[in-house]
């Protein structure tokens, strides 16, 4: 049991009870503990299925001012509500601190206490504390301009701390309001408008088992250049022994046909047809019961209306590829247009499909496959030889034990077996030897001249060099060596004859 968790965590769980429990059947004799199947937990994704990938960093330690380098992209990942509050905090305390200065100004000039006398000059006309401090500056950088409260000719550093605060002021705007612009026109939220299916199916088409899913487009803007990508994430060991978690493989879409170019106009099914380059190559209706993958399905196009790059991703675990399913269609023929029933998007119904993996299926094609009927051919070219060197054999041991000397050279039958061959259409004649000989004795792209020459070498030689071993009677008859074959008797003339013709 810890082996099993250790191999498919604790998501998995098999709880054993007695049979005391209720609702439990009673045990037969000899029965063990019943084992009761508990639902398993959703098991951890890697990317959720409205995109959101389950990433976190941590211990980053010093690399954390990295993120200050790229400020402007750091506020504009943050939440909504995060964003809020620096907006209001940035301009809360830029207000304050700038109300500050007017407020320093003025007291150090005495303004606060001679505000009231006739003939002096302030160097903001009307500012007698903080809070009007406060309000001038917010009617200064609001441009209001009431009237009531303004600067005098009087104050240098007046008019130097205008000009800062009409700076800084600009800086503070542009950065805010442009994150907040760039954060709400984000792409993202067309992303809500590109619909994937629930699940994904496999099943047979145009002859293949394909793993299919669907995409589809809410909105009546298109998508310029849609490109679709998908990604297999499963984790493996490598022969080394490494073992790499969550390894990423890529599942051929239509890259090299083009196919993965979409006119997302309509709802489409995106195929993956699973053969010998595929990571699906041996994977079985059965074979998914145990296996943990995740395939992340990504989807890229530029947005008509604003020209920006969108980006929408979804994934399929392996409880939700669905073998022997296919989609229901969801387009009709309407008068003068085309209408597409988003009800029956997600639906699906089955098929008939083999529950093999691609490998499995080839292996039982080649095992059932006609071309396995040349190597028994050839198995029964070689008996068949062997049959003709044992036919051989039982005719030089009917022959007289001279004759056998004369004709019996060891190597004769291997001779005839080189110079024949199984596979030719003509049949040249060796007297009376049998029609096995006759078929190994054919040889193709020879002539006959050339096949009776050879033979005929073969047996001239050990005949020439035998004659001198027969007995003296026959010696004579043959007139020794340099005798005419004529003198022989007529029944060894015949058998010579008929040999080499």
């Amino acid at each position: 049991m810890s082996a099993l968790r250790r191999k498919f965590g604790d998501d998995y769980q098999v709880v054993t009870t007695s049979s005391s429990g209720s609702g439990l059947h009673p045990q037969g004799p000899g029965q063990g503990p019943q084992q009761q199947l508990v639902p398993k937990k959703k098991r951890q994704r890697f990317v959720d299925k409205n995109g959101r990938c389950n990433v976190q960093h941590g211990n980053l330690g010093s690399e954390t001012s990295r993120y200050l380098s790229d400020l402007f992209t750091t506020l504009v990942d943050l939440k909504w509500r995060w964003n809020l509050f620096i907006f209001i905090l940035t301009y809360t305390v830029a207000w304050l601190f700038m109300a500050s200065m007017w407020w320093v100004i003025a007291y150090t000039r005495g303004d606060l206490n001679k505000a009231h006398v006739g003939n002096y000059t302030p160097c903001v006309a009307n500012v007698y504390n903080f809070p009007s401090a406060f309000l001038f500056f917010i009617e200064t950088e609001a441009t209001i301009g009431y009237g009531y409260r303004y600067i005098t000719d009087k104050c240098p550093e007046g008019i130097i701390l205008f000009l800062f605060q009409s700076i800084l002021g600009s800086i503070v705007d542009a950065f805010l309001i442009g994150c907040m612009f760039i954060k709400m026109s984000q792409p993202k939220k067309r992303a809500e408008t590109l619909m994937f299916s629930e699940h994904a199916v496999i099943s047979m088409r145009d002859g293949k088992l394909t793993l299919m899913f669907r995409v589809g487009n809410l909105r009546n803007s298109h998508m310029v250049s849609a490109q679709i990508r998908c990604k297999l994430l499963k984790s493996r060991q490598t022969p080394e022994g490494e073992f790499l978690p969550l390894d990423q493989l890529e599942l051929d879409v239509g890259f090299s046909t083009g196919a993965d170019q979409l006119f997302l106009v309509s709802p489409l099914t995106i195929c993956h047809v699973i053969d010998a380059k595929s990571p699906f190559y041996d994977l079985s209706q059965r074979s998914m019961q145990t296996e943990q993958f995740e395939v992340v399905v990504i989807l890229e196009g530029i947005v008509e209306t604003t020209g920006m790059t969108c980006q929408a991703r979804t994934s399929y675990t392996e409880d939700e590829v669905l073998w022997g399913h296919r989609f229901f269609p969801v387009i009709s023929l309407e008068e003068g247009f085309f209408k597409v029933d988003y009800s029956q998007f997600h639906a699906t119904f089955e098929v008939p499909t083999p529950p093999y993996s691609v490998k499995e299926q080839e292996e039982m094609l080649l095992m059932s496959s006609p071309l396995i009927a040349p190597a028994i051919t050839n198995s029964k070219e070689r008996h068949n030889s062997v049959d003709c060197l044992d036919g051989l054999d039982d005719i030089s041991t009917k022959l007289p034990s001279k004759l056998q000397k004369i004709t019996g050279r060891e190597d004769f039958p291997k001779k005839l077996l080189r110079m024949s061959s199984t596979t030719s259409e003509k049949a040249y004649s060796l007297g009376d030897l049998p029609m096995k000989l006759q078929r190994i004795s054919s040889v193709p792209g020879n002539s006959e001249e050339k096949l009776v020459s050879k033979t005929t070498k073969m047996l001239s030689d050990p005949m020439s060099q035998s004659v001198a071993d027969l007995p003296p009677k026959l010696q004579k008859m043959a007139g020794g060596p340099a005798r005419m074959e004529g003198n022989l008797p007529a029944k060894l003339r015949k058998m010579n004859s008929d040999r080499f013709t």
